[in-house]
This record gives structure tokens, sequence and C-alpha cells, in this order.
């Protein structure tokens, strides 16, 4: 069906139940028929997603730069494995080769690809549906922090608009299967 997206953290002292949501979306991603498209790594939540993909019987796609290969911290179990040549060529690429995107907690990586989709989309540089999974109120200060930058002008609010808040990852993907085909 679709290529998914998800964007999280591949921290390796997350605390478990962080590795457990991101296995969850992954398992879900597969039960409903899609794609995984990652970071290519197989640490932390990101390689928690493409394990939860898999043992759901779903396919995977990871893309990573070469410097995080030489790291010994790809995905080598995933289906395919796109290697680029820099992190900037990474976000690229997984924008290029995704119908949606889908945002679990994260730091500043997790944010970089955020912002990098929701950019392009408020340039109209693609129409992508995108969901931000905001469990347990993690994003809560950043959404609000994005409400007042519309409120001063500096979003727009049809920008604003184009991204999704839910707080589970059935909503997450409920809310991107009507944009989906």
């Amino acid at each position: 069906m679709a290529a998914i997206c998800v964007f999280c953290a591949s921290s390796r002292t997350l605390d478990q139940r962080w590795l457990d949501l991101a296995a969850e979306t992954g398992a879900e991603i597969a039960r409903r028929g899609h794609t995984l498209v990652s970071g290519g790594g197989c640490v932390g939540m990101m390689g928690a997603v493409a394990d939860g993909a898999r043992s759901a019987g779903g396919t995977t796609l990871g893309v990573i730069p070469q410097s995080l290969v030489d790291l010994e911290v790809a995905d080598l179990a995933s289906d395919e494995l796109l290697v680029t040549g820099s992190m900037a060529d990474r976000k690229t690429l997984m924008i290029e080769k995704s119908d949606a995107f889908l945002t679990l907690p994260g730091g500043l990586g997790t944010l970089d690809e955020l912002f990098e989709v929701w950019t392009t989309a408020t340039l109209a540089l693609h129409t992508k549906p995108m969901v931000l999974v905001d469990v347990d109120g993690f994003y809560r200060p950043l959404i609000d922090w994005l409400a007042g930058l519309a409120d001063r002008n500096f979003l727009k609010p049809a920008g604003l608009g184009l991204l999704t808040v839910v707080d589970t990852i059935p909503a997450a993907l409920d809310a991107l299967t009507p944009h989906l085909t």
C-alpha cells in the first residue's frame, strides 16, 4: 500500500516504554499493509520500530548515511537499505521514498527531520500527510510554542494546520489513512 516514514529517537539509553511504543508503531504499520521507511538504524526506537514492523510481517526500507554505517549502527536486517553520502541526503531520500510521515518522541535529530518535512510541505514542495504522536504530552510544550508563533504571525495558520497531532498510534494511522492509496 503506502510507505510510511517514522521519525524517532535512536538513543540507546531510553526507557523501555519508548522502545515498546516504537515496536507497536512498526507492528501497526505492518498490520495495515504499509511499508515502514526509517532512518536505517538498528538502535533505540529506530531499531525497535523496524523490528516491530518485521515481527508483524511488514517490509522495511532504511535510509542511512555512510558515516552511521561506519559506526556499525545500520539495520542490516532491513528489506532494503539505502546508503547516502550525508545526513542531508538521507532526509531528501526519505522524503522522496515516503507517502506519509509519522513522528514519535525523539530529540534533536527527530525534530530536525520533522521540521525538514514540515517546512518543505509549507513551501508546497510536497503534499504528503504528517502526524505528530504526542504521547503523554511529550510534545505539548513544543505544540504550545508553535501555536504562539502562529499567534505572532511567524507561522501561517495554514502551515500549522498541515501537521496533525494525536496521542495514540492507532489514531495516528487513522489520521493518515484517508490520504493514502
